[in-house]
């Protein structure tokens, strides 16, 4: 019987899982990796709804929860945690790793308090510095664009917070009456010819040079150069029209989650 490991990232827009099959080495972040799913976060959403949901996201992989021999968790929104641990109490007969005080994460947090460092920030860290060494800078694009920071020994040494280019387009329609959603690709010039153009031009070049501007200054502060690793749902996105940005990695919370969890267990 096939053992696996579930991995999942609640954030506060978006909840991602992934399924492991634990017995395939994790030398890339998607070696051994079943299947993953990607669904809204819902705030109200109880215990026994998550564990309806997650039930069915394993039947689809061919697994149930007694296949399941390992969970491993961050999220920064406490309530949020809550219902998984209502889930683990409940259907499972074992306690999830969670990312946060205690937990044994192998990389020092070199944060004036290391409590406030968000859990999916350390996931990342944890594995851009697995799969390819520091320094390393990790940007992740989700609700806000999380800039972290890994040295060269590898410790965390902090980051920077922007905001999201989802918060930040919304943000702006919803203020503008003349302007609209649109689809974020790449327009057919950085000079837009029409609105959706201008929105599309903004968006996809803007923040990709602010991307790029910040990956410049933290090499000057680190002195050298890092390499530079792009996650979340909007990396594949945005990714393409940087200069910076070398490696794109879709699964590198989840693959963080699944170092933590080897770190904290016999295997």
């Amino acid at each position: 019987m096939a053992d696996y490991l579930l991995t999942i990232d609640v954030g506060n827009t978006q909840t991602a899982v992934g399924l492991y099959d634990t017995g395939v080495p994790g030398v890339s972040a998607d070696d051994g990796l079943i299947n993953h799913w990607r669904v809204s976060t819902d705030h109200d959403r109880t215990s026994d709804e998550f564990a309806t949901m997650i039930t069915g996201f394993l039947r689809f992989a061919g697994a149930d929860l007694d296949s399941v021999s390992g969970v491993s968790v961050c999220s920064g929104v406490p309530r949020l945690l809550s219902m998984v641990r209502g889930l683990a109490d409940r259907y499972l007969s074992f306690e999830p790793v969670i990312i946060g005080p205690g937990v044994k994460t192998g990389m020092p947090i070199k944060y004036d308090n290391p409590r406030e460092v968000g859990a999916d920030r350390i996931a990342n860290a944890i594995a851009a510095y697995e799969l390819y060494g520091g320094p390393a800078i990790v940007v992740d694009f989700g609700t806000g664009n999380n800039f972290d920071i890994v040295s060269d020994s590898g410790a965390f040494l902090g980051g920077a917070i922007s905001p999201g280019i989802e918060v930040s387009m919304d943000a702006l329609v919803g203020r503008a009456s003349a302007l609209r959603d649109i689809e974020l690709v790449e327009p057919r010039s950085v000079i837009g010819t029409s609105t959706v153009e201008a929105l599309q031009s903004g968006a996809m070049y803007g923040f990709a040079a602010s991307i790029d501007g910040m990956v410049a200054r933290f090499q000057n502060e680190l002195g050298g150069e890092a390499v530079v690793v792009a996650t979340g749902g909007l990396a594949p996105v945005i990714a393409p029209v940087t200069s910076t940005v070398e490696y794109v990695e879709p699964f590198l919370t989840l693959h963080g989650l699944r170092i933590v969890h080897a770190r904290n267990t016999d295997r």
